[in-house]
């Protein structure tokens, strides 16, 4: 049952990267090389979208984790997910207290309601995601590391 849950959490873990992932190298990217009206009004989308989901799905995979570290409290490689665990817990203090006040904003910008700041906004939004996506590829890392 431990095997199922390991694997399960890896594959739920590493959804969730590859999806912020794409939204910082791929996404965004895409959006910013569009008209401003259109790039405005396609990262207000996205912010509304992913930020319904993403908070479920960042909750879950902490909560996977933690199961998996208290339940395989005795293997080898605990000490590995425990510290996946706070890199976890670190992702969700910087996405309530640096992203989401900046994605809360974005949601609701269109190109007539935009404030004067909304590049400034934008680029410090991007700026801390890239950080954000280091932090969930270490914590994937060292979960894909606890299976050896």
């Amino acid at each position: 049952m431990l095997d199922a849950l390991e694997v399960f959490t890896i594959v739920v873990v590493g959804l969730m990267v590859g999806v912020e992932f794409s939204v910082a190298f791929v996404i965004n990217p895409i959006l910013n090389g569009l008209p401003e009206d259109s790039g405005v009004l396609g990262r207000a989308h996205g912010a509304r979208m992913l930020g319904a989901l993403m908070p479920v799905w960042y909750l879950t995979s902490l909560a996977l984790t933690a199961v998996w570290a208290v339940a395989g409290r005795h293997r080898p490689g605990t000490g590995l997910v425990v510290t996946a665990a706070a890199l976890l817990i670190s992702s969700v203090l910087m996405s309530l207290l640096l992203l989401v006040p900046i994605n809360d904003r974005g949601k609701t910008w269109t190109p007539e309601n935009r404030p004067a700041d909304w590049k400034e906004q934008k680029n410090r939004w991007d700026r801390f995601h890239y950080v954000r996506v280091a932090v969930l590829i270490a914590a994937f890392a060292l979960l894909a590391a606890a299976l050896a």
